[in-house]
């Protein structure tokens, strides 16, 4: 028997237990972002950039829901972007401005197609399914191109904003900032306490044995076709934000490059862990939007010619530096923090 003094000292905590800190740090840093935005002086830049930053990380994480956690490598995401998008930009050219009701459109718009979809791709497997995902989204694209009365290939400009019940206060950057952090953590939460439910423990035995969890009474397409029209919704929503923040809408929303960038900063932040996705599009857009003046500043030691050309040319080093770091920060951003937590 182990006998039990008077005081006891409790286990010391596991370097590791640190790393679950990132979720309530990284939503607390977007929380006090205005803040720091109003004492800079340039928060008109900061909010629309770290705004940005939101509404890609909701479409990161909704993509990572299903990716992540049950291997369906989606390439045709950024069609429920332009879903979401033209839900918003249809109704407000038909007098329909309130989000009261364009967000149950678009929600619902991306459900059923995210249904009816996910019913003939979820029927293939690997790169069969990747190939139909793409397919039917550049469906969708060809047919956003070719709507003429809402911009076809050039876009539509919204008239303004989407109103809450009558009323245009989104019209305000800090209100419409609060609104996409108030939807991002909706998102992930909901996201969070699908993962951790049976049917996210399901989902993800799917994804290690479907033909054992078949055998053990489950059927690996009914769950797997509910996360991806959850998937789908949450996407959708994002796209409403994005049509917002820009005011326009366009078929270039739901490219296959969209969906490419998706999928990056998915890998990039760190393949099933929900936060992982939003800190690899920060990583993305922000590497993509301070790439150029880095180089700028750091080749001072070029002829301006060349200097010129590397600045001129950013993508050339973007694209090397995101690739790098995939193949060889295993697990991504999130693989990295990890083995930094237990080093």
């Amino acid at each position: 028997m182990t006998e039990l003094t008077g005081t006891q000292t409790a286990p010391a905590p596991s370097p590791g237990m640190r790393i679950d800190i990132i979720p309530v740090i990284l939503f607390a840093a977007f929380a006090a972002a205005p803040l720091l935005a109003s004492a800079s002086g340039a928060e008109g830049y900061v909010l629309s950039l770290l705004t940005r930053v939101m509404i890609f990380g909701l479409a990161a994480l909704s993509l990572d829901l299903i990716l992540g956690y049950g291997a369906l490598v989606s390439f045709g995401h950024a069609a429920f972007l332009g879903i979401g998008a033209y839900a918003v930009g249809i109704l407000a050219s038909h007098g329909v401005e309130d989000a009261l009701i364009q967000i149950p459109v678009a929600l619902a718009a991306s459900a059923l197609f995210a249904l009816v979809t996910g019913a003939i791709s979820l029927r293939t497997k690997g790169v069969y399914f990747i190939m139909i995902t793409l397919a039917f989204a550049q469906m969708l694209f060809f047919l956003a191109t070719s709507l003429a009365p809402y911009g076809g290939d050039d876009g539509m400009t919204l008239p303004t904003r989407s109103l809450v019940a009558g009323a245009g206060f989104l019209e305000n950057d800090y209100a419409f900032y609060a609104a996409t952090l108030l939807c991002l953590t909706g998102g992930y939460l909901l996201s969070r306490a699908i993962v951790t439910s049976r049917f996210g423990r399901v989902l993800r035995g799917t994804k290690e044995n479907a033909v054992r969890m078949e055998a053990i009474g489950f059927q690996p397409f009914r769950f797997q076709l509910a996360a991806y029209v959850i998937s789908g919704m949450m996407a959708g929503l994002a796209g409403c934000l994005m049509a917002n923040q820009a005011e326009f809408i366009s078929p270039a929303f739901m490219t296959w490059q969209r969906s490419g960038e998706l999928i990056f900063m998915v890998v990039l932040g760190g393949l099933g862990s929900l936060h992982g996705a939003i800190i690899g599009a920060a990583a993305f857009l922000l590497l993509e939007e301070f790439l150029p003046e880095l180089l700028h500043a750091g080749s001072f030691f070029l002829n301006d010619d060349v200097r010129w050309r590397l600045t001129e040319n950013w993508q050339m080093v973007f694209g090397p530096i995101l690739i790098l770091i995939v193949l060889f920060a295993r697990g991504g951003i999130m693989g990295i923090l990890r083995r930094g937590s237990h080093g």
